[in-house]
């Protein structure tokens, strides 16, 4: 490990309000050392878009930015409503439960929650309750539809048992919406790494 490097200053990190709702869409800046040149984004929840940039990226070039940043968040944002809420969640668990399993499952509740940091779903077969964490509201659909496939399937199979794959790999994107998600933790993994590191954080 090398020497932590001193704090730089950070500014405020900009605001914009939401266009439905009033909700405040907020942007979380962080600047690290060992990015050097290109800057990134991403939405982190509903409303809450990060951005990476250098550590010495001008404030001026960084704000210049933004706007097309805030502007991209919002359009995906917008292609993602219809099951960015819980009763879009239920829908489409209806829809998939239908399709690969019938319609046989039962389960009392199903929505998203904000306190899975480490894992993108969980299921309790016993109280039929399937949590899914809110980092998946902006992932791509084809992975949130094999995150609640596989949450469903344990209604069925409650372990990670051949028979409980067997009910997973019906959905033909499993192995790629398995390797988004391998890499989403790992950038997440790293994200962390480069905060423990020298990252500084904006809110």
């Amino acid at each position: 490990m090398g020497k932590k490097p001193s704090p730089q200053r950070i500014e405020p990190p900009a605001t914009e309000e939401a266009e439905a709702g009033g909700a405040e869409f907020a942007v979380r800046i962080i600047r690290s050392r060992r990015r050097l040149k290109t800057v990134s984004a991403r939405l982190l929840n509903w409303h809450t878009l990060e951005v990476r940039a250098p550590a010495e990226m001008p404030e001026q070039e960084l704000q210049e930015l933004l706007p097309r940043m805030i502007e991209r968040a919002r359009q995906w944002r917008a292609k993602l409503r219809p099951l960015s809420s819980d009763e879009g969640l239920e829908r489409r668990a209806q829809h998939l439960n239908r399709r690969y399993f019938g319609g046989a499952l039962r389960w009392r509740s199903i929505r998203f929650v904000s306190n899975q940091r480490h894992r993108f779903g969980s299921c309790s077969p016993v109280q039929g309750t399937i949590r899914i964490s809110d980092r998946l509201r902006t992932a791509p659909p084809f992975v949130l539809d094999y995150v609640l496939i596989h949450e469903l399937a344990h209604l069925r199979e409650p372990n990670h048992s051949p028979a409980f794959w067997e009910l997973v790999y019906r959905y033909d994107k499993t192995e790629r919406a398995r390797g988004y998600l391998l890499a989403l933790q790992m950038e997440e993994d790293l994200a962390e790494q480069e905060d423990d590191q020298g990252g500084h954080d904006a809110h």
